[in-house]
């Protein structure tokens, strides 16, 4: 089976990143296509990698402010010739289910989410803060990019979503059915530990405006309990300005201590709307329960009396109200555990390689007669 991986751009670290170490390891050997490739802001694992990017990766300053070129990366993805596989999967956020494959060609797109800049425009201006000049600008960008975005989704062959709210959106937005195959997570790295845990509360993000970890902060504020935030981002200073004297933060740390810290949480605290959301499931891993906001891939994952809490509305009265009644000893490490394993990264190869083979089988018969056909 030849397959090929594409991947939205290369120049940053997160989920989209670690669903693209599981498909390498997944099918190694696999050439990885991308927009840009900037080995500076990736791991350094990813150079031994065959990838082949595209003629973005020559502009100026690319690496470094990617968003500032939006409207080439569809033009840029259409440019890659994909002659010669069996398979191509994109895993996407944003443009890499534009590549064209030959008809002989199956493309299976693992999508994390419908581009959200394009689909979701009203939110993404709240939060970025653009501007009413700006925003005229950008509406009749806007306006064909989501043309090209939906007739990209039509040349896809089969969708996998992240989450049910994914699925929702891929339903919504390109009118199409998906199944859910749900991202891996390191359960073998992220373990409970032997010890009893501490008494904090913990954070683990990027300090940005969607990830809402003021709503955290804030609360735990309020209630005088210990919280220890985990990253760095363009938040961190307006953040600390909020925090009272329970809340440190520690901005980036190792792997080693980020298993230590899940560990010993009281709870891991999951605040914003995200589309899956691995970071919670790692803590349940490790044995530990999750209070989340009740939207997104949360609700896939955490089992409210379970393996942690919900709180809505997205306040921080909300939030306050769960931490002022949360006792630990309620939930099972055990539990936690045991529900984290059902997204274990194994589990989530076993279920892509099933589906990129059933698929496969399906459409053999099709392709046989494809090939004889005068």
């Amino acid at each position: 089976m030849r397959v090929a991986l594409v991947h939205d751009w290369l120049n940053q670290m997160g989920g989209a990143e670690q669903v693209l170490e599981a498909l390498v390891a997944l099918f190694p050997g696999a050439p990885v296509y991308t927009s840009i490739y900037d080995p500076q802001r990736v791991s350094p694992a990813y150079r031994t990698w065959d990838i082949r990017v595209s003629w973005m990766n020559r502009l100026p300053g690319v690496g470094a402010h990617h968003l500032w070129y939006l409207p080439l990366y569809p033009l840029a993805f259409e440019s890659f010739d994909l002659t010669g596989y069996d398979v191509v999967i994109s895993n996407k956020s944003a443009f890499a289910h534009s590549v064209i494959t030959p008809p002989e060609t199956t493309h299976i797109c693992y999508c994390l989410t419908p581009t959200r800049f394009l689909w979701q425009y009203a939110e993404y201006r709240r939060r970025e803060g653009i501007g009413r000049w700006t925003n005229a600008l950008l509406q009749p960008i806007l306006t064909w990019q989501r043309m090209l975005d939906r007739l990209a989704a039509e040349r896809v062959d089969h969708f996998i979503a992240i989450s049910r709210v994914v699925q929702a959106r891929i339903r919504k937005f390109y009118r199409r059915e998906s199944v859910i195959i749900h991202p891996p997570v390191d359960t073998d790295r992220f373990v409970p530990a032997r010890t009893p845990p501490g008494d904090y509360y913990l954070v683990v993000s990027r300090l940005i405006p969607y990830k809402r970890v003021d709503l955290a902060v804030q609360a735990c504020t309020r209630l005088g309990v210990p919280l220890l935030v985990v990253g760095e981002g363009r938040d961190r200073k307006a953040l600390e300005r909020m925090a009272g004297p329970t809340v440190r933060f520690l901005g980036r740390v190792s792997d080693a201590e980020l298993v230590r810290l899940m560990q010993g949480a009281r709870a891991f605290l999951f605040p914003g709307l995200e589309d899956f959301g691995i970071a919670p499931v790692e803590a349940m891993a490790c044995g530990r329960p999750v209070i989340a906001y009740a939207g997104g891939g949360a609700l896939d994952t955490v089992v409210p009396g379970e393996t942690g809490e919900f709180f809505h509305p997205q306040t921080v009265d909300a939030l306050a109200a769960v931490l002022a009644d949360f006792d630990p000893t309620r939930y099972d490490p055990l539990a936690c555990r045991a529900r984290a394993e059902m997204f274990a990264t194994s589990v989530f190869r076993q279920k892509l390689r099933a589906f990129v083979e059933a698929v496969l089988t399906d459409e053999a018969p099709h392709r046989a007669v494809a090939a004889v056909a005068p």
